[in-house]
This record gives C-alpha cells, sequence and structure tokens, in this order.
C-alpha cells in the first residue's frame, strides 16, 4: 500500500512540476549567453568620447574604464571581445534588435529605459557635476546658482545630464549636443555659462581644457547608478553578469581600472583628438 500511495505521489508531482521544468529549460536554452557561446564573440555596444569610459586612442583603438571591464567579460566568457560603436540614440534599439548582446556604455539605471531593458546591477555609481564658465567664480557655486533665464546651461542630448539640467535647473536657458565634448567645449569658447554630465566626465574635461577658462562644481547633486544593460526575460544572463560584476569588483581588476583611468588622466596623452 505503501509503494501504491509513494508511486501516486511521484507522478502527481510529475505532472504538476514537469512542464515548468520544461519551461526552464527552454527559457535557458534561448538566453543570450548560448547565442554569444555559440558564435565566440560578445558584441558589446558603445558611444565612444565618453571620458573615461570608452574613448578611442590615437592607434584607432577604444580604451576606458568600460573597455577594460567589457574585455574582462570577453574573458570570462572565453569568448572574443567585439566592440560596436554606436550612436547613442540608437544603442537602446540596437540592443532590442540584436544588433549588440549588451550595453556598456556609461548607462545610467533609470525606470524609463528599464521598460525597455533590463539592467545588470551596478558596477559604479556617479552623479551629475557641472563645468562652470571663470567668469562666474564667485557668483556660481551650487547647480541653484544656474536655474536663471539669463545663464545658458548645456548637456547631451537624450542623457541623465540633460534630464537633470531641465529638472534642477529649470529657468536657465538650455542648450543640447549630439556629442558631449561638443557641449562643454561651448562653456570653454565662451559661448555658455554651465555645462552639466557625469562627474568623472566633468573631472577628465577639467583637467585635459579647464585650466584658467572654467572651474567645476564637483559635489554631485543625482544619483546615477551605471550598470550593464541586456535585454529582457534572460534571467539567466542577467544571473551571469551579476556574479561576473560582484567577482570583478571584489577581486582588485575593478579598483586597478578605476585608479587607471579615474583617479588619473596619464591616459590623456593617447586620446585621439
Amino acid at each position: 500500500m505503501k509503494k501504491i500511495i509513494v508511486c501516486l505521489l511521484v507522478t502527481a508531482f510529475a505532472l504538476v512540476y514537469a512542464p515548468a521544468f520544461s519551461a526552464d529549460i527552454e527559457l535557458a536554452g534561448k538566453s543570450t549567453i548560448e547565442s554569444i557561446l555559440k558564435a565566440g564573440k560578445i558584441r558589446v555596444g558603445f558611444e565612444s568620447g565618453y571620458l573615461p569610459f570608452e574613448m578611442t586612442n590615437t592607434k584607432g583603438n577604444y580604451m576606458g574604464f568600460d573597455i577594460d571591464m567589457a574585455k574582462h567579460l570577453a574573458k570570462a566568457m572565453g569568448v572574443k571581445f567585439e566592440p560596436v560603436n554606436t550612436a547613442w540614440d540608437g544603442i537602446v534599439p540596437s540592443l532590442v534588435t540584436d544588433k549588440i548582446d549588451v550595453i556598456i556604455a556609461g548607462m545610467t539605471i533609470t525606470p524609463e529605459r528599464n521598460l525597455s531593458i533590463c539592467f545588470s546591477d551596478p558596477y559604479i555609481v556617479v552623479g551629475q557635476a557641472i563645468i562652470v564658465s571663470n567668469r562666474l567664480k564667485g557668483i556660481v557655486n551650487s547647480y541653484k546658482d544656474l536655474n536663471d533665464p539669463k545663464y545658458v546651461v548645456c548637456s547631451k542630448l537624450g542623457t541623465t545630464g540633460e534630464e537633470a539640467a531641465k529638472k534642477y535647473i529649470p529657468k536657465a536657458t538650455y542648450k543640447s549636443f549630439e556629442v558631449e565634448s561638443e557641449g562643454a567645449m561651448e562653456v570653454i569658447q565662451g559661448n555658455a555659462d554651465a555645462f552639466v554630465y557625469d562627474l568623472p566626465f566633468i573631472w577628465c574635461f577639467q583637467a585635459a581644457h579647464g585650466e584658467g577658462k572654467t572651474f567645476a562644481l564637483e559635489e554631485p547633486f543625482t544619483f546615477e547608478p551605471l550598470a550593464i544593460g541586456l535585454k529582457k526575460g534572460d534571467p539567466d544572463f542577467l544571473n551571469f553578469l551579476n556574479n561576473f560584476i560582484r567577482q570583478y569588483k571584489n577581486d582588485g581588476r575593478w579598483q586597478k581600472s578605476y585608479d587607471k583611468w579615474i583617479k588619473s588622466v596619464d591616459w590623456q596623452k593617447d586620446l585621439a583628438q
């Protein structure tokens, strides 16, 4: 009698859970992990020019904090790193239409973006800072001081820098640019009063171009977690990426890259003009 009951229980368990197990296996088979391993390469989308995360050197090769991490990710998967330099407004569509496998582009997690794509855990947290014209030294001491129509404030189109400028400095006269360096140069050239963007870029740009022309308000006034973007509905790849980031941040590689690209500006001599 006991054997019959056990058999019935096993049969019932199989009938209830077999479809779920089958669905899990099918989902795993569709993971981006499988297509990456099959292709032998991982296609990483970014837009070169975002200092110090993704840049082009004098030899035409890509370098930067994100590029380092992307190469380590490829190595962890045992595949080739394939960089895909993409215009910013085309990065998310490229991911959704399977032209790239991941986005590693200094992209901030936002609710709006999260409706279209999935994000890993953050690999670094930054915030918005500001480059200000030297003629406003002693006048502008905070982003709040720029909240006046007489000030021209710039940022890059479609970024959280633009969102922050419009949200926190709404009364300022706003101008957007397709390329972040062009917006920042507007302040250097005296055509704008301030440029709002992620703090690491502000540090690098100020060090390279700002001496005697601009000063930086380095205290971030927003919270900006940067993460890897991936397609929705892929829990296996998300799990892999989160575990990779955890390992990368805690075994010394992340810190080494941070010291090289963010704490130092020695790399600027190799930067393509």
